[in-house]
């Protein structure tokens, strides 16, 4: 039997360029009685591995997904200019307007006011017409501001403000071609025996610009690959979630997969977080971060238990715009 899970978001976490994570469904096997192997792969395994894949295909290149990033700037306290105008502290494509707008840094207030000759018609906020005022810059729902195919949303990164810019028309995404895949390998379906931390603890999760991310460790998952015992350590992007998120690389990263590191979403352990089970990890799910298709994405990396020495010849490998 086979059990379907949707994936929470992430990385507001994932990545700390974003406060959405990328959407869509995520099939996740059952964990079986045994921790040697997991339950022999059907073809209904491949048939749930083939729409998971082609539905994460589908969120990479959505209007608004990761291949529409096309700016990540840090906002320094006091006036910030956003415009395509040489010299803007926040710069837009060609084509954007010169002078969109000014974002105002005071503490934790962050506002939006007119630039000279007033917002450009069509800019809007949350989708109803621009006005000058504070902008949500934290918790589940930023403030959007938004010009034809531009969108723009402040976040916080601790003391710290960015803007991330998204493009409905960047090239990246009219360009887009399919994602790479390994073929699907039922040796990477395996079991692993999952032991607790007791109490958990908080990893100190490092990311692409050089911020920490402090995330929930509930416990280990040791397993036993091509006669190996391995352990990787998954945290929680949600402590209210019913995922778990390993964030590892392997030795493919510095051949056939992306350099830094790659992601693996499971369920959780048969008998829950607190007390000793199993929990399956199929490596064909394993998806490139954020930062593999855009530079303008800033992504979790794996803590050093993470980063294992053997070849994980399985899910997503680097993309190839």
């Amino acid at each position: 039997m086979m059990t379907r899970f949707v994936r929470p978001f992430l990385i507001a976490l994932c990545c700390a360029a974003a406060s959405v994570a990328i959407p869509g469904r995520i099939v996740g096997a059952q964990v079986p009685a045994y921790p040697s192997a997991a339950a022999e792969p059907t073809s209904q395994w491949l048939q749930d591995l083939s729409l998971w894949r082609a539905q994460r295909e589908r969120a990479v290149s959505a209007p608004d997904g990761w291949l529409t990033l096309a700016g990540l700037d840090w906002l320094k306290p006091g006036v910030n200019s956003i415009g395509a105008v040489p010299g803007s502290a926040v710069p837009l494509p060609a084509g954007s307007p010169g002078r969109l707008g000014l974002l105002t840094v005071a503490g934790k207030t962050i506002q939006l006011l007119a630039p000279a000759g007033g917002f450009p018609p069509g800019l809007t906020i949350d989708g109803k017409p621009a006005r000058e005022g504070p902008l949500v810059a934290s918790g589940p729902h930023p403030s959007v501001v938004a010009w034809h195919s531009l969108s723009l949303i402040v976040l916080a990164r601790a003391d710290r403000y960015m803007v991330r810019i998204k493009n409905g028309q960047a090239p990246a995404l009219a360009a887009f071609h399919g994602l790479n895949w390994y073929p699907p390998a039922p040796r990477f379906l395996v079991a692993a025996r999952w032991t607790p931390y007791n109490p958990p603890h908080i990893e100190k999760i490092p990311t692409g610009i050089g911020t920490t991310l402090n995330l929930p460790a509930p416990g280990v998952a040791e397993f036993t690959l091509d006669g190996k015992t391995l352990r990787l350590e998954p945290v929680l992007e949600d402590p209210t979630g019913r995922t778990l998120f390993f964030i590892l690389s392997d030795s493919t990263s510095s051949t056939t997969t992306y350099q830094t590191a790659r992601y693996l979403h499971t369920g959780l352990p048969d008998h829950g977080l607190s007390d000793p089970g199993l929990l399956t990890l199929d490596f064909n799910r394993l998806e490139n971060p954020p930062c593999a298709y855009t530079p303008y994405a800033n992504c979790p990396q794996p803590p050093d238990q993470n980063r294992l020495d053997v070849p994980l010849e399985a899910g997503e490998k680097r993309y190839a715009p």
